[in-house]
């Protein structure tokens, strides 16, 4: 009969155990999309009204680096300035929220002041090594409202 209890002891301690990992498998989130890392920018458009053009600079190399909380974006000219059109360098982060693919960021520091303390949304898609975002860039101040789609490539090195 002892033994019989042990034994009805040790099922409810594993049938506990079994639904204390359940309600922790159910409430841990998964990331939705792998979007952490650092990403290189390979092509980028913008359309205005009617109008769809490339803003995508070869001689002009920029990165984005995510981490779990915040971004920053760098960009710099690839032969050291010596061309006047890629002679600018520009940076600029801030925080981020990412709910499923919708990927919103909180801009807090950039070169150009003006473009600070703006939030814009984008909604984002990673396959294999590409990311892609589109969203809307919409600064009425600066009479700035386009819809931007970049596609960058995730550095490995």
């Amino acid at each position: 009969m002892n033994q019989k209890i042990k034994n009805g002891k040790y099922d409810r301690l594993r049938i506990l155990l079994v639904v204390v990992l359940m309600v922790y498998g159910c409430n841990s989130k998964p990331a939705s999309v792998p979007i952490v890392g650092t990403w290189q920018l390979i092509s980028a458009t913008a359309t205005e009204k009617d109008t769809t053009f490339s803003t995508f600079n070869p001689k002009q190399k920029m990165i984005k680096i995510i981490n779990a909380t915040h971004f920053a974006f760098l960009s710099h000219p690839v032969n050291q300035g010596k061309d006047s059109s890629a002679a600018a360098f520009t940076a600029g982060g801030g925080k981020y929220t990412l709910v499923d693919s919708t990927y919103t960021e909180h801009l807090e520091y950039f070169i150009d002041k003006e473009w600070e303390n703006n939030t814009f949304q984008f909604v984002v898609k990673i396959v294999n090594d590409t990311l892609v975002q589109k969203g809307v860039e919409k600064l009425e101040k600066l009479g700035i409202d386009r819809v931007i789609i970049e596609k960058y490539k995730r550095v490995n090195d």
